[in-house]
């Protein structure tokens, strides 16, 4: 069945995905593929979204917390129709970016190297934190530079974490993952799915 077929005679999601939210109805069509996974013959899905307006060089502490609460409220109404949908325990969602910002600033805040991320899913074990929170002081311990907080935790953990629970073998992780090979056996995952 070709998607717009499926899409046109899917269910309706009851959930509630907030107006005037570009990444709340990027993910609400996700939750409506979903929805129709088995109509269109799909056994595994991988979606992207996205939601920019994150590079802020300036105006970080007025720009940023409406951005935060747009995906914190995208992403809960998303986890909310996963539950109505009944796949929950079947659907990860995660964050990403390329870089994180500064502690210091150049009439604002800089491209750093690393930031914080979250994961929610029936599969995700919640309510902790992964890894090692840096000490956010400028030239304190973690400050490697202008700023740049070192992060405790590598791309490749978190992408092989995602890749194990996606299916992905050890051996295999390491092909996919080449930089997993520079940590032991029992690092290479994080835990949280």
């Amino acid at each position: 069945v070709p998607l717009a077929a499926a899409l046109a005679g899917g269910p309706v999601i009851a959930t509630p995905f907030p107006t005037g939210n570009s990444l709340a109805d990027q993910l609400k069509l996700v939750a409506r593929m979903i929805s129709t996974s088995s109509e269109v013959g799909a056994k595994r899905q991988v979606f992207f979204v996205s939601l920019g307006g994150f590079d802020n060089h300036d105006g970080l502490a007025s720009i940023h917390p409406g951005l935060l609460t747009s995906v914190a409220a995208a992403m809960s109404a998303f986890y909310n129709a996963t539950v109505e949908l009944g796949v929950a325990n079947q659907v990860t969602s995660f964050t990403a970016s390329d870089f994180g910002r500064t502690l210091t600033g150049n009439d604002g805040s800089d491209h750093g190297w690393g930031s914080m991320h979250f994961m929610l899913g029936g599969a995700v074990n919640g309510r902790r934190f992964y890894g090692i929170a840096p000490i956010v002081a400028n030239d304190g311990p973690d400050d490697v530079g202008q700023g740049r907080l070192l992060p405790s935790t590598s791309v490749d953990q978190y992408a092989a974490t995602l890749g194990k629970w996606f299916g992905i073998s050890d051996m295999d992780l390491l092909t996919v993952l080449p930089n997993l090979a520079n940590w032991n056996a029992n690092q290479r995952t994080l835990g949280f799915v």
